[in-house]
């Protein structure tokens, strides 16, 4: 999903999201040839509609956007107007469009029209149903989520990668034992939005469909990898999806300005792989692929993501790619900047499994083992065994 339009959403200069990260990676993917690989389409949008945001977010917010797009109009009551999400003139327009691209995506590998779609501009998974929050206005991996339950889907799994905690998507299906979301982020006690702990859960009729690991600042490839092997697998395969939505915020990586985790572009990439092998073990294929956080904006997003639509486009791409030398010198004369010269940070995304045994003296350790011992006995799970 993507049009230069969907650079709109844009919160001016100095901001950590800025739209430049966007057309970074479009630019790189099409330079490596993605765009143009067999059976890969890119297809533009219009805005979403208020009755599709509506599915998740209440009337007065949406409206209370609509003045601060059209008349610079603050509303902080409404998280609209602060340092992270200060207003602009089209941002209800630029935000809908984001959401239409979840929406779109979501609809086209449900119908079986396509087989995964990715949405590099979509993730905005902090903004609550009345109110905006770290630098997200409309939630779209909820409202598509909302979409697909709509159109048939018994089960939906969101899994969260971003370094912050998936706190808004958590919020609206917190009751909803249709809906399991899992985010692996780093803890709340270090980053914000501050939630995310192990014994959140869920509400009382959707207990163990809320699933958080919340790693220690300094977590690097090895743990963050343990992690998310120890805990997604086995709650996708035991919750049964018919689809999962991913969100892949690359601020997990060791050089985002906004987060304190030790990631490589290689395990990002892996941690993608992951993902898609499951969706077609579990979801039949069924995998919409959202962008998220992300704010190292040359040396890192357009990697990251490049290589999330090469794995969601069925193309080779070896991580050892040397990066286009024409992309690198666009990228030198704009923005001043060396970029780097391989797919690769060089990391082999080696790990320990989680079977290989517990060390109570690691913390990642202690935060998989919290996570695994509050959520998986409710969804029947064994927290002690794969």
């Amino acid at each position: 999903m993507w049009s230069p339009a969907l650079l709109g959403y844009d919160f001016g200069r100095g901001h950590p999201m800025s739209p430049v990260r966007l057309k970074l990676t479009m630019d790189l993917a099409r330079a490596l040839g993605l765009l143009d690989a067999s059976g890969v389409r890119v297809v533009g949008v219009e805005p979403a509609g208020d009755d599709d945001l509506l599915t998740v977010h209440v009337a007065t917010y949406i409206a209370a956007v609509r003045a601060a797009s059209d008349h610079g109009k603050p509303d902080p009551a409404h998280g609209l107007g602060t340092a992270d999400d200060p207003v602009f003139a089209g941002m209800h327009e630029a935000a809908a469009r984001i959401v239409a691209g979840s929406l779109a995506g979501a609809s086209a590998v449900w119908s079986g029209e396509a087989r995964h779609a990715v949405n590099i501009t979509g993730g905005m998974h902090h903004a609550m149903p009345d109110s905006a929050s770290g630098f997200c206005v409309y939630n779209d991996a909820g409202i598509a989520i909302r979409r697909l339950l709509a159109d048939g889907a018994r089960r939906v799994a969101y899994v969260d990668v971003d370094a912050h905690h998936g706190d808004g998507v958590e919020r609206i299906f917190w009751d909803d034992p249709r809906v399991v979301t899992i985010s692996v982020h780093e803890s709340g006690r270090s980053l914000f939005p501050g939630t995310g702990h192990a014994a959140e859960i869920g509400g009382p009729g959707a207990l163990g469909t809320a699933v958080n690991v919340a790693l220690p600042a300094g977590t690097g490839d090895a743990g963050w990898l343990r992690a998310v092997s120890a805990v997604v697998p086995a709650v996708l395969r035991g919750f049964a999806p018919d689809v999962v939505v991913s969100q892949h915020g690359c601020d997990a990586h060791a050089s985002d300005p906004l987060a304190n985790l030790r990631v490589t572009v290689d395990a990002q990439r892996r941690v993608a792989e992951i993902l898609h092998e499951l969706a077609h073990e579990v979801a039949g294929g069924r995998w919409l692929a959202l962008g998220g956080g992300g704010y190292a904006v040359v040396d890192v997003v357009p990697r990251a993501w490049s290589h999330l639509i090469a794995i969601a486009g069925h193309v080779s791409l070896d991580p050892t790619t040397a990066l286009p030398a024409a992309w690198r010198a666009d990228v030198a004369e704009r923005w001043g900047r060396n970029a780097p010269e391989r797919m690769t940070d060089g990391a082999t995304g080696a790990f320990r499994a989680w079977g290989d045994g517990y060390d109570p003296a690691d913390d990642v350790d202690r935060a998989i083992r919290a996570t695994r011992e509050a959520a998986f006995p409710h969804l029947g799970l064994d927290p002690q065994h794969d």
